[in-house]
């Protein structure tokens, strides 16, 4: 009689394990929610296998914790799971830092997927019974059952992350399509001007950021500008900066003014957090004068027949301080075939294997050895000359090139 009874005990529990494994599958396979995993690993734990205690903890971004318990209370909430459980790689026992969480579970089960832990169950009894317990009864099916919920909880969170990865990217993507358009479309290249620029953001989106004007029919305006800092939040300033230059020479068409209104207008976007350097500058195509500020940017080469020199006159940077000092506008009467290079400090600061910036002076020598290509070309040699410069090194800022030359 006794042996039936132990056949019959013996098949119902498989029946349980076998109808706990096609639920669980059901669950996965309709992608139930995790706690809605969690809540049918506990019921057949608790209650069809009578599994009196249990503590899961999971790795997740925000580190390790303990994601379902029961029979036991909050002391377990926050053990030092790298400390106390991450040395341990097979089953077995446990010794806890905390002497008063010992001797409250019998087994512990790690949970590995290759070779990173993903989980740690403990499992015990709540009394000790004369025959086999239950934790150790059913460890191997509790082991299995673990490893394909935690696998799955696992799945889940990574393709999650997978999606927002994605949805992030296309909104880069189209952050950068728009921060295209903030660009001029087209640049002169005619019998008076020939214009050309490159830009290379560091990420999909970055701080620097170069224009051409028509202020009237002889008179054109450019500029380059570095927001410091990367990414969006620079891009996002660069944005909002573009849109009030170009409202401000609506209204006026002295550089000084225009350069004391940005200042007020990056204070108030950024309060403080972040600057921009500017070079900007006007050109009148009948009296063949330039008239530029430089505020704090990388000195852009103004290169003729004969010599090449740095365009340094100007003052602070925009939004470095409430007012703006003392602004000096340079002034220079430009001589037929006179090129100007402006760049942003991406381009001089790369690096190449042996730690050494690229700087002004090779950026001087290209503009030196190229003096009768177009400016398309020049920027192309440009590039070319600084990509094979850094060698192995990555670029580690924006890059932006404006080159032009006045027939």
């Amino acid at each position: 009689m006794a042996s039936q009874v132990n056949k019959n005990t013996s098949k119902r529990i498989k029946d349980i394990k076998l109808n706990s494994l096609l639920q669980i599958t059901k669950a996965i396979n309709n992608n139930f929610s995790t706690d809605k995993l969690l809540e049918i690993f506990k019921e057949v734990l608790e209650t069809e296998l009578k599994i009196g205690k249990l503590v899961l903890y999971s790795d997740s971004q925000n580190g390790w914790s303990c994601i379902l318990k029961y029979g036991v209370g909050d002391e377990y909430d926050n053990i030092n799971v790298e400390r106390d459980l991450l040395p341990i790689q097979e089953i077995g026992t446990i010794n806890f830092s905390k002497k008063n969480l010992n001797n409250s579970f019998e087994i512990l089960i790690p949970v590995f997927h290759k070779s990173k832990a993903l989980a740690y169950v403990l499992i015990s009894d709540l009394e000790d019974k004369l025959e086999v317990s239950p934790a150790i009864k059913h460890l191997n099916f509790v082991q299995t059952l673990a490893s394909i919920i935690v696998v799955a909880i696992e799945n889940k969170k990574l393709a999650k992350e997978s999606i927002q990865q994605a949805a992030m990217k296309k909104e880069l993507e189209l952050a950068s399509q728009m921060q295209s358009m903030l660009f001029p479309s087209t640049l002169p290249n005619d019998a008076q001007l020939d214009t050309a620029a490159f830009y290379l953001p560091h990420q999909e989106v970055g701080g620097d950021y170069y224009d051409f004007i028509w202020l009237n029919e002889n008179e054109c305006a450019f500029c380059v500008a570095d927001v410091s800092g990367k990414g969006v939040a620079a891009a996002l300033l660069m944005s909002n900066f573009q849109a009030n230059l170009r409202v401000l020479f609506n209204h006026t068409t002295s550089l000084t003014e225009l350069v004391q209104e940005l200042n007020a207008k990056v204070l108030a976007s950024a309060k403080g957090e972040k600057f921009i350097t500017l070079f900007i500058a006007k050109y009148n195509l009948v009296t063949h004068t330039l008239t530029y500020i430089n505020a704090a940017h990388n000195p852009p080469l103004l290169a003729t027949k004969t010599s090449v020199s740095a365009l340094k006159v100007g003052c602070t940077g925009l939004g470095m301080f409430d007012e703006i000092g003392k602004i000096k506008e340079g002034i220079i009467n430009i001589t037929q075939g006179t090129t100007i290079v402006c760049y942003t400090d991406g381009l001089v600061e790369l690096e190449n294997d042996k730690g050494e910036d690229f700087g002004i002076d090779s950026l001087k020598e290209i503009i030196k050895n190229n003096p009768d290509i177009d400016m398309k070309s020049l920027n192309s040699v440009i590039m070319k000359t600084c990509t094979d410069y850094k060698q192995s090194k990555p670029y580690i800022d924006d890059i932006a090139l404006f080159s032009l030359r006045i027939h």
